[in-house]
């Protein structure tokens, strides 16, 4: 297992609009904002869902139903923090085992009327073991989370 301490990936998007709305939809629209074949599960999408509170489950569910976990919802503070454990490792496959979930810590920050700024932090990725440097390339391309966030940032500023 790599015990070796991998660089957190940060990035940051200033969004047009308030808040809580800004929370609302990385949260409660994540589907409206995260690309189709970004999926892990063996169907293809139909919904993705972060359950909102801490403890909740964030998952997928296909279009026959059933349903591919990708981690746990670790702290729900609405509209300025939310923390996921992300449990998909970097041959993008779900482990179960809490232990080697990696972080992801979204703050938003109001920055006058109608701004807000969204810093996201994607940290603890050597938990993931063997697989955790191909998963820190993927999550710091720009496919990853630069292009999710202007992605979110496109969907929050139209929504």
């Amino acid at each position: 297992m790599n015990t070796a301490t991998i660089p957190a990936v940060r990035r940051s998007v200033t969004v047009a609009t308030t808040q809580e709305h800004a929370f609302r939809v990385f949260t409660e629209s994540f589907q409206t904002w995260w690309p189709r074949d970004y999926h892990i599960g063996t169907a293809d999408p139909a919904e993705f869902v972060m359950e909102p509170t801490t403890g909740g489950r964030w998952y997928e569910k296909g279009v026959d139903g059933s349903q591919c976990d990708w981690g746990r919802v670790v702290t729900w503070e609405p509209p300025g923090l939310l923390v996921l454990a992300w449990q998909i490792d970097g041959h993008w496959a779900y482990d179960p085992d809490p232990s080697h979930a990696s972080e992801i810590e979204v703050r938003f920050t109001a920055e006058g009327p109608g701004q807000t700024r969204v810093d996201l932090e994607h940290r603890l990725i050597e938990r993931v073991g063997d697989t955790a440097q191909a998963l820190a390339e993927g999550v710091g391309a720009p496919t990853g989370w630069t292009g999710l966030l202007e992605k979110f940032a496109a969907a929050a500023t139209t929504g």
